[in-house]
């Protein structure tokens, strides 16, 4: 694993400041301050985490150091996105991305308690969070409603995993830390723990703060605390729903080898209940193997490359610091214009979960579908979805295959997800598809290579672009979900049509 060291990144305070237009601040810390900022090059925001490095001891500059390692190989878009660290002789600089809404402590206590829909709303974004840290061996150890950020779209960042850990098979780890009174038992007893579990019982404090406006352990005397907490012993408000009731008693178990898990929670009837579409999909990812952040780090977006190119960077130098997770300048503004784009065209995958699933009929192949006119208007979706029993596997083998045909080009942006662009009435001079042929082994689809665009560089103001996801609905039925993003609702109809006829739907 590539980590860095502290000193990756050596600049002087003039060099950060011709970066970053410095703003407001907006917060401070023990050892220093949060300071709102612009990039220069792309004019987009960023938070700047500016530490002293006088008043940072060797235990502090560790804690700066684990959060770095960690939050440099994640992306999700529930946990919050480190761009660069910047070392100088006098101070530490952490660059992240800028969540406008501030904690959802200070959320929690202007509401007073937060409604059951959103509450859980709030509670899947989470969990989902954490299932992705322990999906990659991290446990964060600190979850507590003052590190979940909140941005204006009621969208939850977990941060702050300078207490998180990475977790070994076969090893169990012992420090107590964290927050008292979002603690599990086992960790205020100094007993070996594995990890997740401890995750769990913070978010059963967490969904409890959030749905009753204070929390289940609360006493002042620290002792008392201890014994309260190690006691499980707490009172639940009669408002509270019997699905709301039953998940928050199974997470705030004492026994940790008794407590609900994470793969658990996600099934549980009140997790699932207007579960975004988005956020569905992990739950299938966690096909006996974890993700490989790095590779999916490493993927290059030819359009975000071509927007960092026109700024002025060498095409090849950028791929080069891109493919070897090198930051610098390039790196940085690719990332943030990467990350607005990526909010900006997948937002749709943010709208609650519509249980369309009910209006189609049981079926063993793709045999069903339904097209859903939204508007003409900027901002409008077209949207086309397809059932099926199939294995997921044998989907998308059939998916792209079809795609492959009609020469459409692709890239993966995840296990069952992918961008699309098609360009009406484009043909190669072959009379083929511009993509690699496929593999009629259907255990090597997840493996397959990232399609863009064959190498070409052909770019049209005509092209139709689409997002894919393959997510799972109600039993044992998954729903393929077509997206448009941008181009004519008439050529997006002329593909989508032409898919159908591929599969054999039409």
């Amino acid at each position: 694993m590539d980590e860095p060291c502290i000193n990756e990144s050596r600049r002087s305070d003039r060099a950060l400041l011709s970066l970053y237009r410095l703003g407001k601040t907006l917060g401070f810390g023990s050892f220093g301050k949060v300071k709102l900022a612009h990039h220069v090059l792309t004019g987009h925001k960023v938070a700047i985490k500016i530490l002293n490095r006088q008043m940072l001891n060797d235990s502090e500059i560790e804690r700066v150091t684990r959060e770095i390692k960690i939050l440099r190989l994640f992306a999700h878009p529930h946990i919050i996105r480190l761009y660069e660290f910047i070392e100088t002789r006098s101070n530490i600089y952490v660059v992240t991305e800028y969540i406008n809404r501030g904690e959802l402590f200070y959320y929690i206590l202007e509401k007073g308690k937060v409604l059951e829909d959103e509450a859980r709303y709030f509670f899947q974004q989470i969990i989902s969070g954490v299932e992705f840290c322990h999906l990659n061996m991290v446990v964060h150890r600190d979850l507590k409603p003052e590190n979940l950020l909140l941005d204006s779209e009621h969208n939850l960042k977990i941060a702050d995993f300078g207490l998180s850990n990475v977790m070994r098979d076969g090893h169990f780890l012992k420090t107590s830390c964290g927050s008292p009174n979002y603690a599990a038992p086992e960790v205020l007893s100094g007993e070996l723990y594995a990890g997740p579990e401890v995750d769990v019982w913070s978010c059963g404090v967490i969904l409890y703060a959030l749905l009753c406006g204070r929390l289940p352990f609360d006493v002042d005397n620290l002792p008392n605390l201890f014994k309260l907490i190690r006691s499980g012993i707490y009172t639940l408000p009669s408002h509270l729903s019997p699905g709301a009731r039953d998940l928050i008693h199974r997470m705030l178990v004492v026994d940790p080898m008794k407590r609900i898990k994470i793969h658990e929670i996600r099934r549980h009837p009140w997790f699932i209940d207007h579960l975004p579409r988005y956020l569905a999909l992990p739950a299938m990812q966690i096909a006996k193997q974890p993700i490989d952040i790095l590779a999916i780090l490493k993927q290059i977006d030819e359009e975000i490359l071509q927007h960092v190119i026109e700024i002025g960077f060498d095409r090849n130098k950028v791929i080069e610091s891109l493919q070897n997770r090198i930051q610098n300048e390039a790196t940085v503004t690719y990332y943030l214009l990467w990350d607005n784009q990526f909010r900006i065209s997948s937002s749709y995958l943010r709208a609650e979960f519509q249980e369309a699933s009910d209006t189609y009929s049981s079926t063993s192949s793709i045999t069903n579908h339904t097209l859903q006119q939204q508007g003409f208007t900027a901002g409008r979706k077209w949207l086309l979805g397809l059932q099926s029993q199939a294995p997921p596997i044998e989907i998308m083998t059939e998916v792209l295959r079809a795609l492959q045909t009609l020469n459409v080009f692709w890239k993966k942006i995840g296990h069952y997800t992918m961008k699309c662009r098609w360009l009406p009435s484009f043909h190669s001079h072959s009379g083929t598809a511009l993509s690699i042929p496929l593999h009629t082994n259907h255990t090597s689809v997840d493996d397959r290579a990232i399609v863009g665009d064959g190498g070409t560089g052909v770019l049209s103001h005509n092209a139709v672009k689409f997002e894919m996801q393959l997510y799972k609905a109600k039993g044992e039925r998954y729903l393929l979900d077509l997206q448009m993003v941008h181009g004519s609702p008439l050529h997006f109809l002329e593909i989508c049509a032409a898919f159908l006829t591929k599969l054999q739907v039409i």
